[in-house]
């Protein structure tokens, strides 16, 4: 079985976002649909791993931010490999309230849902959420989950539901970010990077890459 198959599927990268208790919170998600137009319903996958799972249960509401080819890949960073039990993952990210639920700023558009159905599978609770609104930040271009790998060359956390292991997509030697995955695509030879390089999506400095 080929997995670089579902690569060829249609997917964006957003950020979903609830309330913790009065903090706001979030994770990265890849998979968002529109179900139905009238009344309009969309649906989000997040896995039970995720902290924000919880917070979107005992709260009964999540917000997407629509993240753009030009949001700051910092942002992916945050939400997508930092767990939310442990840090705020708001602290110094401008964020606005739009329908009463947190948003990233730095997005393209956003929409704000209240939970109506849930189906679980054996790793993700999929949401079924009725919208509640939604606007258009920006006239930037949304960023497509193609774009993060082939672009910003991210690579999807553990968590997601398209997540395949890196061992099962190329066997070449790579430089790899050890706490994301983001691989150096760089024309400059990795050995020859400054010491104080870090990698673009989580921060984490030259010392955390691994050759693999």
């Amino acid at each position: 079985m080929n997995k670089h198959a579902f690569r060829n599927l249609s997917y964006g990268v957003y950020v979903v976002s609830t309330w913790d208790k009065g903090r706001a919170t979030g994770c990265v998600a890849n998979s968002a649909m529109q179900i139905t137009s009238e009344p309009a319903t969309i649906a989000v996958s997040i896995n039970h791993a995720n902290y924000t799972n919880g917070c979107i249960r005992d709260t009964g509401r999540f917000s997407i931010s629509i993240l753009s080819e030009e949001t700051d890949p910092s942002i992916i960073g945050r939400f997508g490999f930092q767990s939310g039990k442990d840090s705020d993952k708001y602290d110094g990210i401008e964020q606005e309230i739009c329908g009463y639920l947190p948003i990233v700023k730095d997005c393209c558009a956003y929409i704000t849902c209240k939970v109506i159905d849930t189906m679980e599978t054996s790793t993700h609770t999929v949401f079924l959420g009725e919208v509640e609104d939604c606007d258009v930040m920006s006239k930037q271009s949304p960023m497509t989950y193609s774009y993060y790998h082939k672009v910003v060359k991210g690579k999807a956390p553990k968590n997601a539901p398209t997540y395949i292991a890196e061992e099962e997509l190329s066997a070449k030697p790579v430089y790899t970010c050890s706490v994301c995955g983001y691989v150096y695509d760089g024309e400059v030879p990795f050995e020859e990077l400054p010491e104080d390089y870090t990698c673009p999506i989580c921060g984490q400095p030259k010392s955390k890459f691994v050759k693999k």
